[in-house]
């Protein structure tokens, strides 16, 4: 069974698949910040003293990357030198 089958037929309705969908793009974040972390050869310990936190924090924003403040996410791209751009889209 494909995964595009396995989706549809498991979160068979509009409320479900909209929450899957919800959780990925939460997921999705924590994944692409970790990515640009690792590109710019820096460990979380690292990433942690620039952001001036603990190392535990910024494996909480990585693996847990729910609810994460706009302020929090200028603070680790800034830690890795990079900016962050904001597109909305329809």
């Amino acid at each position: 069974m494909k995964f595009k089958k396995h989706l549809e037929k498991k979160y068979d309705t509009k409320e479900k698949m909209s929450e899957f969908l919800k959780g990925y793009e939460e997921f999705k974040l924590g994944v692409m910040l970790k990515e640009e972390r690792k590109k710019a050869n820096m460990t979380q310990s690292q990433v942690a003293e620039r952001m001036g936190t603990q190392k535990e924090a910024i494996s909480r924003i990585e693996n847990h990357s729910k609810n994460i403040n706009i302020e929090t996410l200028l603070k680790y791209a800034a830690a890795l030198g990079l900016k962050v751009r904001i597109v909305f889209e329809s």
